[in-house]
């Protein structure tokens, strides 16, 4: 059976080559009525449509972004915050019609590395700045944008104001009258432990700016916290860390949680413990992740808004590529967004027995 190309719908309906392929990328030229004999001529001749990688070629566009991510795939679609941000950029982009390919800071796994994916621009979102990941994206001369990451010369970048929110958590808990305050983050490096210099030694910009907030207020007020850091562990989010705490001899009456999901083990290991959230253990969490809401006592978190976040971050991503395609060398300097916090008190904090 010969091969049926845009010559040969053309010649079945009786319209030039350059009307099919108008129907198929650019239908908005043709009648509602015109382009649907052609694709019906097109179905009856077992034609899908022009190759998309040929198609690609010829705009010198892919129809494709990235999202780096520092951890597993699993991560972007099991927790809460991580969805509701794709989400949001997901439909910041649908009028463009560029799609997401979701992209891993290590070369762990089947995925295909950051050097390799075809691409128009990419989101570099909570990563280590050390990733070899990082620097491909660099070195394509991609248009990229940071989100959650230290803002760099030349590149948009899009953050929440994680020390402000730190800060308003930890002295909540100050003001409540607490002085045993400890403190679980996110892994910084190694197993679940004590992190002795916890700032120097962290490589993700949200955390150091979370514990830059904590510190501000609790050093202010003469508390010295435990700092301890999740591992790697089979054990649920903010467990293994919350018995290294709680099991202790001095045990605090407060504890500060990088995040609502470890906020969410810490308060039940302390119900396995038989401590009483927030009567024995106050506890707060960031994020204002839906989960704080369902937590029983609801949690009192820091909210940041993640849809606002992905939403500003779409936007910038879109105008980079359209400078870049444009090759305009104009434009200003690269937007900071800083986006603003706020502390949601609920029922997990109380003032100390």
């Amino acid at each position: 059976m010969a091969r049926v190309t845009l010559q040969t719908i053309a010649d079945r309906v009786g319209v030039s080559r350059m009307t099919v392929s108008n129907a198929f990328s650019r239908p908005d030229q043709l009648s509602t009525q015109l382009r649907d004999r052609i694709l019906t001529a097109a179905e009856e001749l077992g034609y899908a449509g022009p190759d998309p990688s040929a198609r690609a070629l010829a705009r010198g566009t892919t129809g494709a972004v990235g999202v780096l991510l520092t951890d597993s795939l699993g991560y972007a679609f099991t927790d809460e915050v991580a969805t509701t941000f794709l989400g949001a950029i997901a439909e910041e982009l649908a009028p463009t019609g560029l799609a997401l390919t979701l992209l891993l800071a290590t070369d762990q796994g089947p995925m295909i590395p950051a050097r390799d994916v075809p691409m128009d621009g990419a989101f570099v979102y909570s990563c280590d700045m050390e990733s070899t990941a990082v620097e491909w994206l660099k070195r394509r001369k991609l248009p990229l944008v940071f989100v959650d990451q230290v803002p760099a010369s030349g590149i948009p970048s899009i953050n929440i104001d994680d020390r402000s929110g730190a800060r308003a958590a930890a002295q909540h808990l100050v003001d409540l009258g607490h002085r045993r305050v400890d403190i679980i983050t996110e892994n910084i490096s190694g197993e679940c432990g004590i992190v002795e210099d916890p700032v120097g030694v962290a490589k993700n910009h949200v955390i150091e700016q979370r514990l830059r907030g904590w510190f501000d207020a609790l050093h202010a007020a003469g508390i010295e916290p435990t700092v301890v850091q999740e591992g790697h562990s089979n054990e649920s989010p903010g467990s293994e860390s919350a018995h290294l705490l709680l099991d202790a001899e001095n045990r605090p009456t407060a504890i500060l949680c990088f995040s609502d999901v470890i906020a969410y083990g810490v308060v039940q290991t302390a119900h396995s413990l038989d401590l009483s959230v927030p009567d024995d253990l106050s506890v707060v969490g960031f994020d204002d992740n839906p989960l704080a809401k369902r937590m029983r006592p609801a949690l009192t978190t820091v909210r940041q808004d993640v849809a606002a976040k992905g939403h500003a971050a779409a936007a910038a991503l879109t105008s980079a590529i359209a400078r870049s395609r444009s090759g305009s060398t104009t434009g200003g300097r690269a937007r900071h967004v800083l986006l603003p916090t706020e502390l949601i008190v609920r029922g997990s904090t109380a003032k100390p027995r």
